[in-house]
């Protein structure tokens, strides 16, 4: 019997979790296809390209609110088995709400580290695609920056001349090995500019041991220059912040390829970042199930169905601001950043501990 009623309670909790998923898939197909719709309407394309893109955009959101969908689908869950008196059932036969609890939470922990290993690597191929073809539709617009195995690369375009700009990587507020192309309106070279390294902190760029390449009547002359300062529409943190999307890298790149990332020149602090985001992620869903089987158990009343309801929008909104007020004071180093990442973590932890405790009585 304890058998059967442990496959009720798994099986019946992960229909619910994937029924949610869907209506958040739908959702955000819905929303991100006028967005997706808007980038192509002066582009020759049809409406199968849009919806592509949708489709193959929506799990890694999906993976980034994925605590929010544990809590959603909790509360779902529990109040269903509260109305339908399957919870007064499973008690009649043992079922404590502390067993009920510690069988839904390990069921989101487990979860969450089977998201992480075998459906992350896939949803962020599906995200290496969607920058790719969308960078593709994007070769015409006048600024545009992308790095990649060459190396970073720029685009700029001024009222008459455009600049292509290549670097070997970055390192801290410089780029190593250097090379700006100065061309025409009609692509024709009119400057070539070689330099060991650009100081890119602001849009000024200073550049250190130079060599220039002008064309005069076709003849190719050059000079040498210690330093040699041009302006940029980017600097450091503009740059810097166009890379932070790590949707793109999987949890296993991005644990197994750490230092490999540090040395191609990514931010070691937003690649920790990222690397904690993840991590906490199973622990992130544990403790959002447990503040979803506190609220719910703490009642067997019908009419608390609405109470719950705004309660639970209420505190995934809490939530969400917490978690971001968090990152936000460890990315200005108000607080160590992976402490800031794990904060949100704890602090529902402590506040859970307490909760379950409470209901274990009832």
């Amino acid at each position: 019997m304890n058998k059967i009623l442990f496959n009720y309670l798994l099986k019946n909790f992960l229909k619910t979790f994937f029924i949610v998923i869907l209506v958040f898939y739908c959702f955000g197909m819905i929303l991100n296809l006028f967005e997706e719709i808007e980038f192509f309407k002066n582009l020759e394309v049809g409406i199968i390209t849009p919806l592509i893109l949708t489709s193959i955009f929506i799990p890694s959101m999906i993976i980034n609110i994925l605590p929010f969908i544990i809590f959603i689908s909790s509360m779902w869950f529990m109040m269903k088995i509260r109305n339908n008196r399957d919870l007064l059932t499973l008690k009649t036969f043992g079922y404590s709400n502390l067993k009920i609890f510690f069988i839904l939470a390990t069921t989101s922990f487990f979860l969450g580290w089977f998201i992480l290993i075998m459906i992350n690597p896939v949803t962020s191929t599906l995200s290496k695609y969607y920058e790719k073809t969308k960078s593709n539709f994007s070769r015409d617009i006048d600024h545009l920056v992308t790095f990649n195995r060459n190396g970073l690369w720029i685009k700029e375009n001024f009222d008459a001349t455009q600049r292509i700009i290549s670097a070997e990587k970055p390192q801290n507020f410089d780029l190593i090995n250097v090379t700006i192309f100065h061309l025409d309106d009609k692509s024709s070279l009119l400057e070539k500019i070689q330099a060991k390294s650009a100081n890119i902190e602001s849009k000024e760029w200073i550049l250190k041991d130079v060599k220039i390449f002008k064309s005069n009547d076709g003849i190719i002359k050059s000079k040498k220059i210690d330093e040699y300062v041009i302006k940029s529409n980017y600097d450091y943190e503009k740059i810097n912040s166009l890379f932070k999307n790590f949707d793109t890298m999987s949890f296993i790149d991005l644990a197994t390829r750490y230092k490999s990332l540090l040395e191609k020149g990514y931010n070691k602090r937003s690649l920790n970042q990222s690397l904690h985001s993840m991590l906490s992620l199973p622990f992130f869903l544990f403790v959002m199930t447990a503040l979803a089987s506190i609220f719910t158990m703490n009642t067997l009343k019908k009419s608390d169905n609405f109470r719950l309801i705004i309660l639970g929008l209420i505190t995934c909104v809490i939530t969400f601001y917490f978690k971001d007020l968090s990152l936000a004071l460890g990315q200005t180093d108000r607080i160590p950043l992976t402490l800031a990442v794990w904060a949100p973590v704890i602090a529902l932890s402590l506040f859970t501990f307490i909760g379950i405790l409470q209901i274990n009585e009832k």
